[in-house]
């Protein structure tokens, strides 16, 4: 483990402002103040991380991205709109990270704790396992999905994954080809994979604007425990997006 500690670990949290079903949603306001921007302060709080990485696309709508990381003081990168993959490894190469964490920028309240579970559950299985995530197996919320894997991983899928879906969503490679590499998943106690706290349509961002507006003034540091208690004194609001479907990996 010593050894591990000297290794980059670097999150690459991707970001674009050109969303399909929820244009600019990166940059949606909550109590005056963006989702990404929210996302940037949790990912703050990760210890076992040595550094942020934003990593966006070169088209002019991101440049309104690059601006919040700038004013942020939060490193970036721009690189393919479609080839996320080479985006990643891109990055990865440019900040020298040993190990990456992949996040999204649709998970606003997403939770530093379990971020840190995922990173510990990969470096202290070394070489068990080559990619561990929490959402392999759902158990969690959609909205804290995390990933990690090694830099030497992401190089081998940059240069032998070629299907479009591949190239699209980056660590697809890893837990399709289950036959090369060796998966791990970490797991709530309690499965709570029902709930969705992503952001990906106007439905979406209704509850989570209700979460913030309502914990953050007074518990900026939350957790997951305290937005289900949230919830369950307000189980109304679970409905309002409860019938928004992910969209399928193709």
């Amino acid at each position: 483990m010593d050894e591990n500690k000297k290794k980059r670990v670097v999150i690459i949290l991707q970001a674009r402002m050109g969303a399909s079903r929820l244009p600019g949603k990166p940059l949606k306001k909550v109590l005056g103040r963006s989702l990404l921007s929210y996302q940037l302060e949790r990912l703050r709080r990760v210890y076992s991380a040595s550094e942020i990485v934003v990593a966006t696309t070169m088209e002019s709508q991101d440049d309104a991205i690059i601006s919040l990381c700038e004013a942020e003081k939060v490193a970036y990168f721009r690189g393919s709109s479609f080839d996320v993959l080479d985006r990643y490894y891109q990055a990865a190469k440019l900040f020298n990270a040993d190990y990456i964490v992949r996040v999204t920028g649709d998970c606003p309240i997403i939770d530093p704790e379990i971020i840190d579970q995922v990173i510990n559950e990969y470096l202290q299985q070394l070489p068990t396992y080559d990619y561990v995530s929490n959402s392999v197996r759902p158990t969690y919320p959609r909205g804290l999905d995390t990933e990690i894997f090694s830099f030497p991983l992401l190089e081998y899928a940059h240069k032998d994954g070629k299907l479009p879906q591949e190239r699209e969503h980056v660590t697809v490679y890893f837990y399709t080809h289950p036959e090369i590499f060796s998966i791990g998943n970490v797991a709530s106690e309690k499965d709570i994979s029902q709930h969705r706290w992503t952001v990906d349509t106007q439905e979406d961002f209704e509850l989570i604007s209700k979460i913030l507006t309502t914990i953050y003034p007074y518990n900026p540091n939350f957790n997951t425990n305290d937005v289900l208690a949230l919830l369950d004194e307000n189980p109304e609001w679970v409905k309002i997006n409860a019938h928004i479907k992910q969209k399928p990996v193709e």
